[in-house]
């Protein structure tokens, strides 16, 4: 795979997400953002190598971090529908997807 992209809602959350542990500690979004990045280029590389959740959207447990990024492989790259929480709000994301269905 080549690139991914991100639903403008993923991209949102994850910027929040990134914000919110900046405040929390300093540097501390840096590291999240690094993290998710990291994962995201994982991803482009071994797509099939993350476990399914529901067809044919897989996700992606990030380490040290309580979040999973919710991805689908298309045909020319990785969309990235969700930066997902692993507490809150379990499953929010299922909205979001239908527009991609």
């Amino acid at each position: 795979m080549s690139a991914a992209e991100f639903d403008p809602e993923a991209r949102a959350e994850f910027l929040a997400a990134v914000e919110y542990y900046e405040e929390c500690q300093e540097g501390l979004g840096r590291r999240f953002r690094l993290t998710v990045e990291s994962a995201v280029d994982h991803i482009c590389e071994m797509p099939f190598r993350f476990r399914v959740l529901h067809a044919p959207f897989r996700r992606c447990l990030l380490p040290t971090f309580p979040y999973s990024v919710i991805f689908s492989i298309e045909p020319e790259f990785i969309l990235v529908v969700a930066v997902a929480h692993a507490k809150r709000k379990p499953g929010y994301w299922h909205e979001r997807i239908e527009k991609y269905r």
